[in-house]
């Protein structure tokens, strides 16, 4: 809406992948195996980690239309909230350069972001004994890191791709910042691209 509210000169198409966590005899169990919508075959290790599911077939289906580029904002992990807290979401990305260019924005627009790694070390951590990849690792450890290691499996061209885990709530008041819902990096993607492309 702001885009459009800026006539900010850009082709943008929006998908919602959205999921509601409920119990029901169709529900995932541990051990399922799930195919994507790109053909990889998922084992469910954690079915608290349904989001990056349907989150990953969007960014699949986002990547058959070859856009420039591919942004997606997900309340993905409580990993990033504990990692960094509730006001500075972690962001990801296969470009380093295009990561720092939104941080940079980020902060001059007071909606900081903090730049993580795709750290390809962990990526054994997605491993399956019996599908292509497991949708949430047993340890837990370094678990944003890995929640984006994975959906950067669905994405054609990475270094194209940004990817926020925000958390979509300020749990106390502050200046201009009243407790409730927050739109993380909101305000920073729309100035960035303003810039990018205005």
């Amino acid at each position: 809406r702001a885009l459009r509210m800026l006539d900010v000169p850009i082709d943008l198409t929006v998908l919602v992948p959205a999921v509601e966590n409920s119990v029901d005899g169709a529900s995932f169990r541990p051990g399922d195996v799930w195919r994507s919508r790109k053909g990889l075959t998922v084992e469910i290790g954690n079915t608290d980690a349904e989001g990056r599911l349907v989150l990953a077939d969007a960014l699949h289906a986002a990547s058959e239309g070859k856009p420039d580029l591919i942004i997606d904002f997900a309340t993905l992990t409580g990993a990033a909230r504990i990692a960094l807290g509730p006001e500075l979401p972690p962001v990801y990305g296969g470009d380093e350069q295009l990561v720092a260019d939104l941080v940079r924005n980020a902060g001059a627009v007071a909606d900081p972001l903090w730049p993580m790694p795709l750290w390809d070390g962990y990526e054994d951590e997605l491993s399956s004994r019996i599908a292509d990849l497991n949708n949430a690792p047993a340890s837990g450890l370094g678990g944003s890191i890995t929640a984006a290691l994975f959906l950067r499996r669905f994405v054609a061209d990475p270094a194209r791709w940004l990817h926020l885990d925000v958390y979509g709530w300020n749990p106390r008041e502050r200046p201009g910042r009243p407790a409730g819902a927050e739109a993380h990096g909101v305000r920073a993607v729309t100035a960035w691209l303003c810039q990018k492309y205005g």
